[in-house]
């Protein structure tokens, strides 16, 4: 009861202090961070977890380069620098606190589950996300349907979990 009463409090308060949407909206940055605790409570497979925090971590630093833009601190290596920084803070401590390991349970092609699902929902958010800017771009910077912003990355999330889980999990055993 009280980790879905901090979750919603959590909620409330990103759209209490939510700013003008700039490259991934507030809402998908939600859904994606809802994603990964509801996730982790159903005890959803590491892999499928992992697309999410890759998804979130994404979103995460899109939002941190335009905050930084946006406040005219820009700095060498503003991208490398900031990639590094949300990776490290993020995957470090899933290592220390053991959800990285190398038990065979958590294991698929020699790879940890999380730390492959994170890089692969990291490419999926991104190119997703790219993808709706160039469509934008080809509409006169104008969407194409209503909240196609998030439809786009969090609907690609969702459409590679349900692969790996039909696909990879199911089928494969894995």
């Amino acid at each position: 009861m009280k980790k879905i009463l901090l979750l919603n409090a959590l909620i409330i308060s990103s759209f209490l202090f939510a700013s003008k949407a700039l490259a991934v909206c507030p809402v998908c940055t939600i859904a994606v961070g809802a994603g990964i605790g509801l996730s982790r409570w159903l005890g959803v497979d590491d892999l499928i977890t992992g697309l999410w925090i890759g998804g979130l971590t994404v979103s995460l630093i899109i939002w941190t380069i335009n905050w930084l833009t946006k406040k005219h601190w820009n700095f060498p290596w503003q991208w490398p620098a900031t990639i590094v920084f949300y990776y490290a803070i993020i995957v470090a401590p899933l290592k220390w606190m053991g959800f990285i390991t190398d038990h065979p349970i958590a294991i698929i092609w020699g790879l940890s589950k999380l730390l492959l699902g994170i890089a692969v929902g990291s490419v999926i958010f991104a190119l997703m996300a790219w993808w709706y800017e160039v469509l934008k771009k080809k509409n006169d910077n104008h969407a194409w349907f209503p909240f196609q912003k998030i439809v786009w990355p969090v609907g690609g999330l969702l459409i590679m979990s349900l692969l790996i889980y039909f696909v990879i999990i199911r089928i494969y055993g894995y």
